[in-house]
């Protein structure tokens, strides 16, 4: 699927390049494998997990919450968060529900960086909550400020931080007193790989070696013309293959 889609983007950048009578290349800044899950791993997650419990929040949280639906002129809530940010999702619901919006074909879920680990060693990814406040309605839309707003507020933030904490500490401590629970996830890791790192189901790093990493590629940078404020993207060190 990631190469039919680079097919399409190349395709597409050579066709604007010619009608424009320009050149086009490329350089990638970074390419990722898919996942490697490990189911053994994540049973031991979620056994402690449920263990701990779900995040708490209390009349803070809330009443933060409420300052922000009556900044938008809207009816303040007497609880704004969601009810699910105290509720425990077991992994298979969790991942039925992005299934059900993916074709049946459609092997693996998405890709992000924390996938590059996942083949090195049996890794589990944990997700808690980050808030988000309660819609009026099924069809509203909070302005992307509310989010961030209550992402800089302890009180929203870190009970979702230090469930995950627990969990990830009491997990730790079990590889570490547990033989047969890190035996189980090594011999699932092998068995996925085809014999561990190298093996023959091993998927090795995307990059080649001799990669130069695009660290002269930058942010677009604000300047002042005799037209005002605008932005440009500075000319790169290094120009990328011609496609």
């Amino acid at each position: 699927m990631q190469e039919r889609i680079w097919q399409v983007l190349a395709h597409n950048a050579r066709h604007a390049a010619a009608l424009a009578g320009c050149e086009v290349s490329v350089r990638w800044v970074s390419k990722t494998r898919v996942a490697l899950p490990n189911q053994a791993l994540a049973d031991l997650t979620w056994r402690n997990l449920a263990q701990i419990g779900p995040p708490e929040y209390d009349e803070a949280a809330r009443a933060f919450g409420r300052a922000i639906q009556q900044r938008l002129n809207l009816p303040p809530m007497a609880d704004p968060l969601p009810d699910t940010l105290s509720q425990l999702t077991p992994p298979e619901e969790y991942e039925a529900s992005l299934r059900a919006e993916l074709p049946a074909w459609q092997q693996f879920i998405g890709a992000d960086d924390y996938v590059e680990y996942m083949w090195h060693a049996p890794t589990v990814r944990l997700l808690t909550a980050r808030p988000r406040l309660k819609p009026p309605s099924p069809t509203y839309q909070y302005p992307a400020w509310t989010y961030l707003a209550m992402g800089g507020r302890p009180e929203i933030v870190d009970p979702g931080m230090f469930v995950a904490g627990k969990t990830i500490a009491t997990t730790l401590i079990d590889l570490v007193t547990q033989p047969d629970e890190r035996a189980k996830m090594q011999d699932e890791f092998n068995r996925r790989t085809g014999g561990g790192i190298g093996g023959s189901k091993w998927v090795a790093p995307l990059l080649p070696p001799d990669i130069v990493p695009p660290t002269d590629l930058r942010w677009p940078e604000y300047v002042t013309t005799p037209r005002g404020e605008e932005w440009t993207i500075p000319t790169p060190v290094t120009m990328g293959e011609r496609l």
